[in-house]
């Protein structure tokens, strides 16, 4: 009889374990998994990027609700992701690969859920300007971004690798807002302003000011000379079209920016996040030029696996995408 009840104590034990994970399924199912995202200063390209993809993430898959917030960008976003601060986060190739790889630092903790886009760096001027090259530039004043971005990294690198420093051989001068860069260019304050990528807000701003634009990035000879000294860098180009009144290829030199993952975040909600992605690639790209990059197979082509979050690439196998 005692081994009758015990059993039965055991049987009913189990049912309410069973019901108990049943209900906390439930309750996980219907609510959301928030994930904070890290972007940059209003009026930048991270800024503008990250607004749209956690809109496509959010459309996507309703279990989650992507906040994309503002910072001062790649170089806040790495500690951010370090500190826990921020779930994931927007992070330019330069920066991204000084933190991955430990270059002056040391190594990162952090993963890669997706590739952004390509970015091209180079310099925007007034379409009445009589500027023509790197060179015409020296001395003069010229908006080199944020202090926390990574495009600041990327243009030290291009300059350095012609013999040139931005605070030496130009008049630096250092934006607090993304936003402020093209303002200044359009009201003849600088000369130019220095930045990177396809569908660049600060580009678009000045190539649809009264007087246009045009582009200034290093010439072929140049690119050469650049990758001698900083090899890392890949050459990359801008289709034409791209900003108004932009008729030719532009080709430059850059990194592709990236999304990284704090320590910690479950496969689980990295695999959910990569899933999205790959689902909305094809609104991303609707939404925005440079959103026509951010793809699951292009994070495939461009990060080593060994980099990739564990969720991520257990979605890329899973579509066979990664062997």
């Amino acid at each position: 009889m005692g081994h009758l009840r015990q059993q039965h104590f055991i049987l009913l034990f189990l049912l309410l374990l069973s019901h108990t994970f049943a209900c906390a399924m439930a309750l996980a199912e219907g609510a959301p998994t928030k994930v904070v995202l890290g972007t940059a200063t209003k009026g930048g390209g991270f800024q503008l990027f990250g607004s749209h993809l956690a809109e496509v993430i959010n459309s996507v898959d309703s279990s989650l609700v992507v906040e994309a917030i503002a910072t001062k960008g790649s170089k806040q976003n790495l500690p951010f992701l370090e500190q826990g601060k921020i779930d994931i986060g927007q992070v330019e190739g330069n920066a991204a690969r000084q933190a991955l790889d430990g270059v002056g630092r040391a190594k990162a903790d952090l993963k890669v859920l997706s590739v952004m886009y390509p970015n091209p760096g180079m310099f925007v001027v007034r379409g009445d300007s009589t500027y023509k090259t790197i060179e015409d530039l020296k001395g003069k004043p010229i908006a080199f971004g944020t202090r926390a971005s990574g495009l600041r990294i990327l243009v030290n690198d291009v300059l350095d690798g012609l013999g040139l420093n931005p605070e030496r051989d130009f008049g630096q001068v250092i934006l607090n807002k993304a936003a402020e860069g093209p303002l200044l260019v359009l009201d003849k304050k600088v000369e130019a302003l220095w930045g990177a990528g396809i569908g660049w807000p600060g580009f678009v701003k000045v190539s649809n000011g009264p007087a246009g634009s045009h582009f200034i990035a290093p010439t072929d000879m140049q690119i050469t000379k650049i990758l001698v000294k900083h090899p890392h860098l890949k050459r990359m180009s801008i289709p034409a079209g791209t900003y108004k009144g932009q008729e030719k290829q532009i080709d430059s030199i850059g990194l592709w920016s990236l999304i990284l993952v704090k320590p910690g975040l479950p496969d689980a909600i990295v695999y959910r996040l990569a899933r999205a992605i790959h689902r909305g690639e094809a609104a991303l790209a609707k939404r925005l030029k440079q959103g026509q990059y951010t793809r699951a197979q292009n994070t495939v082509a461009q990060v080593p696996a060994a980099l990739l979050h564990p969720g991520a690439a257990s979605y890329f196998r899973e579509v066979g995408l990664l062997h």
